[in-house]
């Protein structure tokens, strides 16, 4: 199966480099495909400030869900395509259970409290 993007993405073949976390791929993708000069015009049209897109480049930021969402909305790719672009392989996605449960201590109406206090 060939994507949007011409990727055969059932024939890892095409190098080791495909199959790495690698998101100046998908940035420099979605410049060609959207005609774009460089990271500055990518970030307007991603609504994004520069900041954003120079982190994601070095690897200090990763590419969150809001703004693959809005790199697909943008590029009319789909969150597959972006995803394999950026060498995301993952068929689910698990939510740790920790990020949900309070800290040690705490209980759900005393961090209620707090907020509302605040």
């Amino acid at each position: 199966m060939t994507n949007q993007v011409g990727i055969d993405m059932n024939n890892d073949s095409d190098g080791d480099d495909l199959l790495q976390y690698n998101p100046n791929r998908l940035l420099d993708t979605l410049i060609e495909n959207l005609r774009l000069k460089n990271d500055a015009a990518l970030s307007r049209a991603l609504e994004v400030a520069p900041p954003v897109i120079s982190k994601i480049r070095h690897h200090r930021l990763p590419v969150g869900a809001s703004l693959l969402i809005r790199m697909h909305e943008v590029s009319d790719l789909s969150i597959r395509d972006l995803r394999y672009l950026m060498g995301d392989r993952r068929n689910k996605f698990r939510i740790s259970d920790k990020q949900f449960k309070p800290k040690e201590g705490e209980t759900p109406a005393a961090n209620n409290n707090n907020n509302s206090n605040s």
